[in-house]
């Protein structure tokens, strides 16, 4: 079966895209079913944020990885970028991406910073008083 690749051509006439419908390929069938990333059923954040290993292995091996992993990769090839961003980016759900982001974080091609809880950032009251330090510095 051919899949939808990211980046095909959007125009009427193609294959693998109509222009109401949009393309026809079925998110589950980019994550081959499944809904939950990876065995351990990691949880990414909108906000966490993707970086790609370009030392990774697997990285530029186009055997191993779908069209989608492929895009998700490219785009993280410029800078790091925030879940919901590469869901942007590659034009795809954020249930998708969580899913295959899940398979290159198994793979060892990306790293994912998760932010901080609330209950770990500095109080506020800690942070005035230091900035009044510096400022009487």
């Amino acid at each position: 079966m051919t899949e939808h690749t990211i980046g095909a051509p959007r125009e009427p006439g193609s294959q693998w895209y109509d222009g109401e419908a949009g393309p026809l390929v079925r998110p589950y069938a980019m994550t081959g079913g499944r809904t939950k990333p990876g065995p351990t059923g990691v949880r990414f954040d909108l906000i966490a944020l993707v970086t790609l290993d370009p030392g990774a292995p697997g990285v530029d091996d186009d055997t191993v990885l779908g069209p989608e992993h492929r895009a998700l990769i490219d785009l993280c090839r410029v800078e790091t970028q925030s879940v919901a961003e590469l869901a942007a980016g590659a034009d795809l759900p954020v249930g998708v991406v969580r899913v295959l982001l899940g398979d290159l974080l198994e793979l060892g091609c990306v790293t994912v910073s998760r932010p901080v809880p609330p209950a770990q950032l500095p109080d506020e009251r800690i942070l005035r008083e230091v900035i009044a330090g510096l400022r009487a510095l």
